[in-house]
């Protein structure tokens, strides 16, 4: 494969849908939001995504079988006042630079074709410690949909992420803008160790009540409280570990090599 392929499954008529970017990322909490989406409203595939940026893999399925690794786009139909949603999940991001920028103008070309309204973004943000209680930190194309996300709860820091946002998550904000649609990231504060589906029940959250759609969140809610039990032992393991640390000192290392 030379080229990025993109296969269109079924042919759809959405109106002024929102793009939902949910692609693997730090602690998975954009993937676990956008997967979960896409079962709970139960989303049609629309669109697979194959490309030679993504790793050289292929997934083995339950029966044994195998397919090739890609991206999808699946669209759901608004009931009642709801908005029409495309949404992009996937198994990977892009392993190159050049993939990343040639897949995200993939994307904006099919959100152009189907006349996206808004794209939200979404990521988690790593702090490296352990995260008790989960906050979603925003950023956007514009101040007007700053102080718009900042009355649904979403916060922002000044010049945060320190780092800037690496991936498809910044490119669609970046690229988005410079075609003219109002984008924004969301970002479910994560330790950035461990699949976080605390981080993402928060993005959720906040994700839902921007749209305006409800999603079962229990599937997710119950995974947060098991990764929460993990969590918790984990750190107990830490604080058992922390008084050896603290004193053992050279006593310690004169078991080392």
């Amino acid at each position: 494969m030379k080229d990025t392929l993109v296969s269109r499954i079924k042919e759809v008529t959405l109106k002024d849908p929102i793009l939902v970017e949910g692609l693997p990322g730090v602690g998975h909490v954009g993937k676990l939001v956008a997967d979960h989406m896409v079962e709970e409203l139960k989303a049609e595939k629309v669109i697979e995504i194959y490309s030679p940026h993504f790793p050289p893999q292929v997934m083995v399925k339950e029966d044994g079988t195998i397919r090739q690794v890609r991206n999808e786009i699946f669209a759901y139909h608004g009931k009642n006042d709801e908005p029409d949603l495309l949404i992009i999940i996937g198994d990977y991001q892009s392993a190159t630079n050049e993939g990343h920028y040639e897949l995200c103008s993939i994307f904006l070309d099919i959100a152009q074709s189907f006349n996206v309204s808004r794209i939200y973004a979404l990521g988690g943000y790593g702090t490296g410690q352990f995260v008790d209680k989960p906050t979603v930190m925003g950023a956007a194309t514009s101040l007007e949909l700053v102080e718009e996300m900042k009355q649904k709860g979403v916060v922002f820091h000044e010049n945060e992420p320190g780092g800037g946002i690496i991936g498809v998550s910044g490119l669609l904000l970046g690229m988005g803008a410079l075609r003219g649609i109002d984008a924004v990231c969301l970002m479910g504060v994560t330790s950035g160790y461990l699949v976080d589906p605390k981080a993402a029940s928060e993005v959720l959250r906040i994700l839902s009540g921007i749209l305006g759609i409800e999603v079962d969140m229990q599937a997710l809610e119950e995974r947060a409280k098991e990764m929460e039990k993990i969590i918790g032992k984990l750190q107990e393991m830490e604080r058992a570990q922390a008084p050896y640390e603290a004193g053992g000192g050279d006593e310690d290392l004169r078991y080392i090599g």
